[in-house]
């Protein structure tokens, strides 16, 4: 099983963001993986819970739509551009919030914390999300 992070603006999810993503989502990502889900873009971001991969990567329909913001003119219903997964929530948590993740040993290396990143979803290392659930439940 692999592990991945996830964020969304909790207001409205970015397709910029998302443009170099989807290939994870749609050549890594397998039913049953975890993932944080994070809240970026907000008064504090940082991870609020963890989601499950519930269904494989699909045509996402509002690339074909010419009414929709998400239209892509170059994207063919054969060959679709976008793509999407769904996912459950497996739980809540305690937010970890951004600050308290560049904080701790181990995670210096985080994808998502590296500076520049802009990636809605990126890897998470087994010894990453070992780290981030001890700090999620108060455990060392």
């Amino acid at each position: 099983m692999r592990h991945w992070l996830m964020k969304s603006e909790p207001d409205e999810f970015s397709i910029d963001d998302l443009v170099r993503a989807r290939n994870y989502m749609r050549d890594d990502m397998q039913l049953g993986d975890l993932a944080f889900f994070y809240h970026s873009s907000c008064p504090e971001p940082g991870i609020a819970g963890i989601v499950e991969v519930s269904r494989l990567a699909y045509p996402d329909v509002t690339q074909f739509d010419s009414k929709s913001p998400y239209y892509d003119p170059k994207s063919k219903r054969d060959a679709p551009r976008w793509v999407h997964v769904d996912v459950k929530l497996v739980r809540k948590m305690r937010l970890v919030p951004l600050a308290e993740l560049h904080a701790t040993k181990g995670l210096e290396n985080m994808v998502t914390l590296k500076r520049g990143n802009r990636l809605s979803i990126t890897p998470v290392t087994p010894e990453e999300w070992k780290i981030i659930e001890r700090l999620a439940t108060g455990r060392s």
